[in-house]
């Protein structure tokens, strides 16, 4: 009877482990509202891209039964819905498939080990007939690498470009490059003189 009593208390005390680890699991999960855009679902890191000059709206829809049986069980956590100034937003493109404009860009400048760590931020629009044009510099710490990308840029294939009433419109982007690819700038260091 003692083997026994042990056994149980063995298993019930795994049960509990186990259920301590699930509870615990749950209580860190995050919660996260979902996004839609346009009528669209759309991911947090895509939403984050969004000019908020593009927004026109949102609202932030409440976790009730109304909006769960609308967007289903993800909708447990809320739901965030975002109007556009267009219909449908600008993307690049290669052969069909969508991808960064940013990771397109850099990977056609030949930029050596021998290299510099260097970045370059500059805005862009995209114009109503996709091509994407330089606006402003807004950050250079290697004059040869904002050579190579204003000519990679001149270069690169048009954009499908935002549409509102299925007329193109200009949109404003952000392009960050930084080289060697996966590398981050140094932290600059600053000596304070009293």
């Amino acid at each position: 009877m003692r083997k026994f009593n042990i056994i149980i208390l063995s298993v019930l005390t795994l049960f509990a482990i186990g259920a301590a680890q699930h509870a615990e699991a749950q209580v860190f999960k995050p919660r996260l509202p979902i996004y839609i855009v346009n009528g669209e679902r759309m991911d947090e890191e895509r939403v984050r891209a969004i000019d908020p000059e593009d927004i026109v709206s949102n609202e932030l829809l409440p976790a009730d039964e109304t909006t769960i049986a609308k967007y289903g069980q993800d909708a447990a956590n809320g739901v965030i819905l975002i109007t556009l100034r267009y219909d449908s937003q600008a993307r690049f493109e290669v052969d069909g498939q969508e991808t960064s404009f940013s990771n397109y860009i850099a990977q056609r400048i030949k930029w050596g080990e021998m290299d510099p760590i260097a970045q370059v931020v500059m805005s862009l629009e995209v114009g109503p007939d996709g091509v994407a044009r330089e606006k402003e510099v807004l950050e250079s710490s290697d004059r040869k690498l904002l050579k190579r990308i204003r000519a990679a840029l001149a270069e690169a294939p048009r954009w499908v470009p935002a549409k509102k009433d299925g007329k193109g419109l200009a949109t404003e982007h952000i392009l960050r490059i930084t080289l060697p690819i996966g590398s981050k700038m140094p932290r600059e260091w600053a000596v304070i003189l009293r």
